[in-house]
């Protein structure tokens, strides 16, 4: 056992607590919807970036690089001054979603680069401008820019010229438990020598002002260079900083004074430090040297090309003495600094070997490189999130009632909601907050390297103080009764047969205990969704925000129904995982074979409906073109209209397919009874899909709502690089609609769907997404494993030309790999150096600083490849880890 994977086992076992201190600290904790409590919900006006250094946080900190407990009491992090800025540097800067061309966007350069999974070792880079950081003028011209422009970016100002800037980077190691290593690195890439301030600092997250009480916790100088740290959870602990730098102490409490014009609460504020080191104001900062934030500030002056380096200790006394005991002949501050560079080498090996004996030996070192990136991505991507629904609907004792407005405010239909857990979040800046369907694509390649951490993110959403008493899985803090795609259990079975190839075995306690709960989430959708009870669902946005010519979450500017291919679809593939999952634990408890027989005459009865519903007449089929669309139901007309755009909507029928084994059918005679009397009984529902009739390879059995020639169909257009086959995957809208857009004309208004490769030119759910055209990794990894499923049925009897008419005949699993090593390729470095993420960029495709460090982007541009959207949603980017796992370069 590698000594990750050792202590991956006490975590787990609860021996030993080596998750207890992690990268848990958000990116942004302002504009958040838990921290607006104004009157009409526009929470990026009521807490902007401008307030962030001012005013004490409700629910949750956030900080630059940092780290906190894993129920957030104490964080670190590290501020910087460049002695230009007028603020500190302690948090990121970005746009928000009204100051942003394209929505809400951060406007700075920063990496994660490793991390193992106790954070046992953990690496962090920020880049620093030397000049003034730029904060009006990124307002400014992004204000300026219409949507069909493209942001403008921190590089485009020109503060990164000559390479005047600083790389900071901020690293972790563990010496145990409670005994964390600190070190950040100021690198000067300038032709000059440069000044920097460099303040690691530690604080409280506010947990006292709400209720009218005083905090239970202190900080205040124990020795010469040393911070000592005491709250009721942990005892006592303390912050050791080499060198012994000057130590400022203030109150994490609002400035009410700088902010609103009222009496401050205490004579030291949130933002004493900056005022102190900024501005040289004294009294800003306590002289009795205690407090509830603490720095210790470091003034640097780096020569060009040249590294300052700051090392810090947190830990408790009895261990620092016992490292500092065995030397002599130094300061007991910098004895305890001893085995300082020895240990951070051993947790660097450690990651090292941890990550060696998981990645595939014919990987490249760039494509290591990228997948160790993309897991760093995943790991520092977890947060601390708290946020109790009712508590905030209520008020806090101690501030002003709430406006009456937010007896009606979003999410009031949510107040059973209790977030006080680590979760896995899509981007810790833009998407500071979970989204259900983000957060079952996080857990595949998290699987790979943590699957106890990735099964217990599954299990949390369907805890009862997450999961809605009627069944609902909450979606995202900005609207929990928003509608996401139920791809829960496609999560759960992967992470189960991921961890069961890994180890030998699965877990099938928690199979079962995912399973009991989504049987409440499965009712929910089929009596919620499917409003006329005709097995086709009415689903909403579906997470596809733009994807269709109108906001499909609302009520339709046509009136009627929406009858949603993917909606429908969606649903065909969870009546599918469902019913594996039952024939998984029907193998140690027969009862489940009668819930497997239920899922599969579900599936038979929305497959029907999606492919020929008759005298309904609303098919999503659509015979003249050979592709699935939406339909637009009129009730009062009688009259209906497929919507026809060609776009993932159309592709996601694919997803529903699953094949059953021999061996599994012999093992569960009352299953195989079951589904033989519905083959023999029932050619109404059998006869227009792949209905396990026909056995395929391996005399295995196949079910799938597209049966062989509209599967032959789909993939005609989807493998067409003039429609949906881009050289770096599958676009979500066809190429098609460059030429010939689709317009809809409702009542004098235009509604129309134009195929747009990169930022969104409307500003449909906020605009900081698209999906009208870009390559997307979550639904283009479904895609592959469908393919693959597919093959696993047809194997070579069933060829397809790749790309559309090239003449070139691939088998399934050959197209999967294709789509696979375009995707990955996206990343991977080219024949000529560059990497199609970073686009046109000069600076970022060929800088030695620059070119290797990644961005894992939201979505990708339709034509190049290059980054769009999130520049950090590792989240479900990280997809990227698990396409060279399985199938390399």
């Amino acid at each position: 056992m590698k000594a990750e994977e050792k202590r991956q086992q006490e975590s787990n076992e609860r021996i030993r607590h080596w998750n207890r201190w992690g990268p848990y600290l958000s990116e942004r904790a302002w504009g958040t919807v838990r921290e607006d409590y104004s009157a009409d919900g526009s929470a990026w006006d009521y807490f902007p970036h401008d307030h962030a250094r001012s005013r004490a946080y409700r629910w949750n900190e956030d900080g630059l690089g940092g780290i906190s407990d894993r129920h957030q009491k104490i964080c670190f992090s590290v501020a910087l001054w460049n002695g230009k800025d007028p603020i500190l540097k302690e948090r990121l800067y970005g746009l928000t979603g009204s100051e942003g061309n394209h929505g809400e966007d951060v406007k700075e350069l920063y990496y994660y680069l490793d991390s193992t999974p106790t954070h046992s070792y953990m690496k962090f880079l920020y880049k620093y401008p030397q000049a003034e950081f730029p904060y009006r003028r990124l307002i400014d011209e992004n204000r300026n820019r219409n949507k069909l422009e493209r942001e403008f970016e921190l590089l485009d100002t020109g503060v990164f010229e000559e390479n005047r800037y600083f790389d900071v980077f901020v690293e972790y190691a563990k010496a145990d438990v409670e005994d964390i290593l600190i070190k950040i690195t100021v690198a000067n890439r300038g032709p000059e020598e440069a000044r920097i301030n460099v303040l690691p600092t530690v604080w409280f997250r506010n947990t006292w002002s709400w209720s009218g009480g005083n905090a239970d916790c202190g900080l205040r100088t124990a020795e010469s260079g040393a911070i000592e740290i005491e709250c009721a959870d942990y005892g006592k602990r303390r912050l050791y900083c080499e060198g012994e730098p000057e130590l400022l102490f203030t109150e994490n409490e609002t400035n009410n004074q700088r902010l609103f014009g009222a009496a401050n609460k205490t004579d030291f504020v949130k933002d004493g430090i900056g005022e102190y080191v900024i501005n040289g104001n004294a009294g800003a900062v306590n002289p009795a040297k205690m407090g509830t934030k603490a720095a210790a500030n470091y003034e640097l002056m780096v020569p060009a090309g040249s590294e300052a380096v700051v090392r810090l200790r947190f830990t408790t006394e009895e261990i620092y003495r016992k490292v500092a005991k065995t030397q002599s002949g130094q300061k007991r501050i910098d004895a305890g600094f001893a085995d300082f560079d020895s240990m951070f080498k051993l947790r660097k090996n450690e990651a090292d070997e941890f990550y060696d004996a998981l990645v595939p030996k014919d990987l490249s070192d760039d494509a290591r490189d990228v997948q160790r990136q993309a897991f760093a991505g995943m790991l520092w991507s977890k947060q601390f999130y708290h946020y109790v629904v009712k508590d905030w609907l209520e008020g806090d004792p101690a501030m002003p009632a709430p406006p009456d407005s937010r007896k009606d405010a979003r999410n009031h239909d949510w107040s059973h909601l209790y977030n006080s857990d680590v979760i896995s979040m899509p981007d810790k800046w833009e998407y500071p907050w979970y989204a259900a369907w983000d957060l079952a694509f996080h857990c595949i390649p998290l699987a790979i390297i943590d699957s106890e951490f990735a099964k217990n993110q599954l299990i949390l959403m369907l805890r009862e103080w997450y999961m809605h008493p009627n069944g609902q899985i909450p979606a995202y803090e900005w609207a929990y009764g928003d509608v996401n795609p139920p791809v829960h259990a496609w999560a759960a079975l992967r992470v189960y047969q991921i961890e069961k190839k890994k180890k030998g075995r699965g877990d099938r306690k928690f199979l079962a205990r995912v399973f009991q709960k989504l049987l409440l989430n499965f009712t929910w959708w089929v009596n919620r969704k499917d409003a006329e009870g005709n097995n086709v669902f009415e689903g909403g946005f579906l997470g596809l925000d733009n994807i269709g010519v109108f906001d499909r979450s609302k009520p339709l500017p046509t009136g009627g129904v929406l009858a949603q291919s993917d909606g429908t679809s969606w649903m065909a593939m969870y009546c599918l995982n469902m019913l594996a999952i039952s024939l998984e634990l029907s193998i140690d408890d027969d009862t489940y074979e009668d819930l497997a027989s239920k899922f599969w005459e579900h599936f038979l009865f929305i497959a029907d409906a999606m492919n020929d519903l008759g005298e309904a007449g609303l098919s999503l089929w659509d015979e003249e073109d050979g592709f699935y669309y939406d339909v637009l139901h009129l009730h009062e007309k009688n009259y209906s209209m497929p919507i026809r755009v060609r776009s993932m909507v159309g592709l996601i029928p694919l997803f529903a397919v699953a094949t059953i084994d021999p061996e599994v059918l012999e093992a569960l005679p009352a299953f195989k009874r079951r589904l033989q009397w519905f083959l023999d009984n029932r050619p109404d529902l059998t006869a227009n899909i792949n209905c396990a009739r026909t056995p395929g390879q391996g005399e295995r059995r196949l079910l799938a709502v597209a049966y062989r020639e509209r599967l032959m169909s789909v993939l005609k257009y989807m493998l067409d690089e003039n429609e949906f086959l881009s050289p770096h995957g599958i676009r979500a809208v066809s190429r098609y609609h460059k030429d010939h857009p689709y317009i809809l004309q409702v009542d004098g208004t235009e509604h129309r769907v134009d195929y747009e490769p990169a930022e969104s030119s409307t500003g449909l759910f906020g605009g900081n997404s698209n999906w009208r055209g870009p390559v997307w990794f979550p639904v283009n990894y479904l895609l592959i494993e469908s393919l693959q499923k597919f093959h696993h049925y047809y194997g070579d009897d069933l060829k397809v030309e790749c790309p559309t008419g090239s003449g070139q005949m691939m088998n399934l699993w050959e197209v999967s790999q294709e789509l696979s090593r375009r995707l990955s390729h996206i990343f991977l470095r080219g024949d000529d150096g560059s990497r199609p993420v970073f686009g046109e960029d000069s600076k970022m495709q060929t800088d030695p600083h620059f070119r290797d460090h990644l961005l894992f982007f939201e979505y990708f541009h339709g034509d190049d490849g290059s980054g769009v959207g999130a520049s950090h949603q590792t989240g479900w980017t990280g997809l990227v880890a698990k396409l060279l796992q399985q199938s390399g370069e």
